[in-house]
């Protein structure tokens, strides 16, 4: 469904895992895309419904890097990717700096 994305992870050496959700109480679908380098702790959040036509429409994608208490939200897979260039490697390397410290500070 995210195709740009996916190709997008995995030219970048993202690994990812989809699962489907169908809730009970709405009619909206929802697919999670967990990914990251080593372990899978970053999730993207795919709410999605049907046109009369059969279509499927993009209603809200939700972006959650490790550790974020507030996730971003997309309309569009195009701002989603915006993002990701931008922001994604600066995360990563925030994330190894932070536990380098961790490292040197338990020796």
């Amino acid at each position: 469904m995210i195709d740009k994305t996916k190709e997008f992870l995995r030219d970048n050496g993202y690994y990812y895992k989809k699962t489907y959700i169908r809730p009970l109480m709405t009619p909206d679908n929802v697919y999670v895309f967990r990914f990251g380098k080593d372990k899978l702790d970053n999730r993207i959040i795919l709410r999605y419904g049907h046109g009369w036509t059969g279509r499927q429409r993009i209603k809200e994608i939700d972006l959650r890097l490790h550790k974020q208490k507030h996730p971003r939200v997309f309309k569009t897979e195009n701002g989603l990717l915006k993002y990701l260039q931008g922001h994604l490697s600066q995360h990563e390397e925030k994330i190894t700096e932070s536990n380098h410290e961790t490292n040197h500070a338990s020796l």
